[in-house]
């Protein structure tokens, strides 16, 4: 029996993994609106990135010597897989933010970061009811709300994207700042991906 996990292990490391994504997207949208002590915010992004890190090993270790498990093994891994390439991308915003040497933020920039953490917070709140599997439907539209989100985010950024190349702009900040946008949707995207996985789950298990 000591091989036999208790299912909440799995639903407690989820969770703790989308709180780290949590923490980590509200630095970010910190930095982004309050662009004071760059250096020093991007490095607490990169300890709360390697914090997630540290919970998808533990994810993928618990997998490998559980004979049982609550979930599919591939959705559980998909999951937690899933959750950890969003923080990543937060993650490599703020690097870039630091290492491009960015002298000030822009609307653009705050209203993509804005959108990226209400993404967010609708995975916190779908991961933490699929313990037991609770709330199905609501899980649903949690879902549903992200892929709104998404689709938001796919808009701002190509008008942010479409403002860079206006005459007059400087072409080194026009290469800086695309990346950046691009950095920011991608972590929105990888949203959308979470979201795909937890659907899954939903329907294979509701």
């Amino acid at each position: 029996m000591r091989f036999l996990p208790r299912d909440e292990k799995f639903y407690e490391l989820f969770e703790a993994s989308v709180s780290k994504v949590v923490e980590g997207a509200t630095q970010l949208e910190d930095l982004i609106r309050d662009f004071k002590e760059v250096s020093l915010k991007a490095k607490k992004i990169k300890d709360t990135e390697h914090e997630g890190d540290v919970v998808t090993h533990d994810t993928i270790q618990m997998l490998n010597r559980t004979f049982v498990t609550p979930l599919d093994r591939e959705d559980i891994h998909n999951l937690i897989t899933a959750l950890d390439d969003v923080l990543d991308y937060v993650e490599a915003c703020a690097e870039r933010l630091n290492l491009f040497k960015i002298s000030g933020t822009t609307e653009e920039a705050m209203l993509l970061v804005g959108i990226l953490v209400q993404a967010i917070k609708e995975l916190e709140k779908a991961v933490f009811k699929l313990r037991h599997l609770k709330g199905a439907d609501s899980i649903m539209k949690n879902c549903v709300e992200i892929n709104r989100l998404e689709h938001e985010g796919d808009y701002v950024c190509r008008a942010a994207v479409a403002k860079l190349f206006e005459p007059g702009n400087d072409p080194l900040e026009v290469i800086k700042w695309k990346e950046i946008y691009e950095t920011l949707e991608n972590a929105i995207d990888r949203c959308e991906d979470v979201a795909n996985v937890l659907e899954g789950i939903v329907l294979k298990n509701a």
